[in-house]
């Protein structure tokens, strides 16, 4: 049975048809703008849905704390005030972005998607440090990095 459902869906030379890709790619994209919706108009602030477990358990930030409420202030075009939520995040989020389109349209296009592989190493290393990195100063009591916590803006 499942070769006959392989065979329907991927051609040869195993990538998947051109048709499911589409299918795919429409049924992704619905869900991040139903998603997106629902974020728009419930603030991550004023209800209990979206909890730090980390900062709910030890009282520390992590690296993600904020980042629920700094995505509703970029779909409200608030940008300063999501900066100010998880300025990483606000850093990061373009490229983050513009990596996955690339991907995606590589993938949809093509059924293969060989962006990942030319990513030297270093660079993966490197963001992985600045995270950590982020999520430890972010904690420190002290004048430059206590803007690095969330906070609202009045």
């Amino acid at each position: 049975m499942t070769q006959k459902i392989k065979h329907y869906i991927c051609e040869k030379d195993g990538r998947i048809k051109w048709q499911f890709r589409l299918i795919l790619s429409a049924a992704i994209l619905s869900i991040m703008l139903a998603e997106s919706r629902f974020l728009y108009y419930h603030s991550p602030k004023d209800t209990k849905w979206l909890i730090c477990i980390i900062y709910a358990l030890t009282g520390y930030y992590c690296p993600g704390c904020g980042a629920g409420r700094a995505c509703y202030c970029i779909l409200h075009g608030q940008i300063y005030q999501a900066f100010r939520y998880n300025p990483l995040l606000v850093l990061l989020l373009p490229w983050i972005g513009a990596y996955l389109a690339l991907c995606a349209c590589q993938w949809l296009f093509t059924g293969r998607e060989s962006i990942s592989r030319r990513i030297p190493m270093w660079i993966l290393w490197t963001i992985l440090a600045v995270i950590l990195i982020y999520g430890v100063l972010r904690n420190v009591n002290a004048y430059p990095f206590v803007l690095l916590s969330p906070t609202r803006v009045r």
